[in-house]
């Protein structure tokens, strides 16, 4: 097992607040990153049928067994807990009481934030950084990463991506939005994630999407919040400096792994990446995920990530926030670093003065530094950003 880069933060925070909730997509390690970094502290599974119904038929009694504090896995199947825990964290008037882990998906971080306002600290983990995965074993091609993804259990255990990616999406998704939505078509509902899956890195019009996917367009808009809910996608927000520049309202879409992207456009090797005609959106998908779980694993309760693009025509795919203003980032999945790509950040720069800094993350391996910008391959983004959230 490896150490992820979060736990400093999670040690740090159960020190300062009386609970700490971390929330996350199913199978992200949550559960392994609680128990290893407070191996100390009891545990209890909420999933486990016993144990659900002791804490739902008496909370006070199943709290009361954890007198040095506990880990409470799945704290959303049983939400009524979290009132008692209110109660607790009020007598006892200390940190470090509780951890609990749960997934969105079932809204757990509206009731802890209605039950435990003031008294949690948040965190978020999704599936490995890329340096985790290095960490893992995993190989360091760029057209490896876009194909295995990210989850832990694909690396940890040697699994193969196409299998494990299968088996999470029947044994997770699918029981997920049978849960979360009235969705009766799981057929059909695979079919609009597997066109969400081909608009990676697009725009988001969900006129057009309910279309191709032969549903309306309020479905359409259903089934997406249905995947946010479940952790499979987000939405990247555009900049805004006003009406003026604004060209769009709507995000641009994501996948919070890449791997699940590509298993569900039909790639199920590593080899069909390289000639497959969505390697450059499924780069750009990797390199953006990469930046939100820099920002996650730094104790960012809100990445605070966005796009820019105006009325002219201009479109830098990525603003990463700095002590300083914004770094100005495009993704090339070229490996050959070419003048022009440096082109956009420039512009953006030229006419917003927010812009601080501009880079390129690309598919090669060399990093080049010019005189106001960097290329860094995938593998150094994480890297890059560090240094941006240093500047001074």
């Amino acid at each position: 097992m490896i150490d992820r880069e979060i736990g400093p933060h999670l040690v740090r925070l159960f020190g300062q607040y009386p609970f700490v909730t971390v929330t996350g997509p199913r199978q992200s390690g949550k559960t392994t990153l609680c128990r290893s970094v407070f191996a100390d502290l009891d545990y209890a599974n909420l999933e486990a049928p016993h144990v659900r119904e002791f804490a739902a038929a008496d909370p006070r009694g199943f709290l009361a067994q954890f007198g040095d504090g506990a880990v409470l896995d799945e704290i959303h199947r049983v939400p009524d807990l979290l009132s008692y825990l209110q109660v607790l964290g009020d007598e006892e008037r200390r940190n470090g009481l509780f951890v609990l882990t749960g997934s969105e998906q079932f809204g757990l971080t509206g009731a802890v934030s209605q039950s435990l306002a003031g008294r949690t600290a948040m965190l978020r983990l999704l599936p490995f950084s890329l340096a985790e995965c290095r960490a893992a074993g995993a190989g360091g091609r760029v057209d490896d990463v876009l194909y295995a993804g990210c989850y832990p259990r694909i690396h940890d255990h040697g699994l193969n991506p196409t299998e494990a990616l299968a088996d999470y999406w029947l044994t997770y998704v699918e029981r997920d939005v049978r849960r979360i939505g009235a969705i009766r078509n799981l057929d059909a509902f695979r079919r609009f994630a597997t066109l969400c899956a081909g608009r990676v890195g697009q725009v988001v019009n969900l006129s057009q999407l309910g279309a191709d996917a032969g549903v309306t367009q309020p479905t359409a808009a259903e089934w997406l919040a249905v995947l946010e809910a479940s952790d499979i996608v987000f939405r990247l927000q555009p900049y805004a400096t006003g009406l003026r520049k604004r060209v769009t309202r709507s995000p641009k879409l994501y996948f919070c792994d890449v791997g699940l992207a590509s298993y569900l456009i039909g790639i199920n090797r590593a080899d069909q990446v390289a000639a497959h005609p969505l390697r450059g959106p499924l780069f750009e998908n990797a390199a953006v995920v990469e930046a939100v779980k820099h920002r996650l694993n730094s104790a960012a309760r809100l990445p605070g990530l966005t796009f820019f693009r105006d009325r002219r025509g201009l479109e830098v795919d990525l603003l990463y926030p700095t002590p300083q203003g914004l770094a100005a980032i495009e993704v090339k999945s070229g490996q050959t670093i070419a003048s022009d790509w440096f082109g956009p950040a420039r512009r953006l720069a030229a006419s917003l003065p927010e812009v601080t800094a501009q880079a390129v993350v690309y598919g090669g391996d060399e990093t080049q530094t010019r005189s106001d910008a960097t290329a860094v391959p995938l593998a150094g983004f994480a890297g890059l950003l560090a240094t941006l959230d240093r500047s001074d």
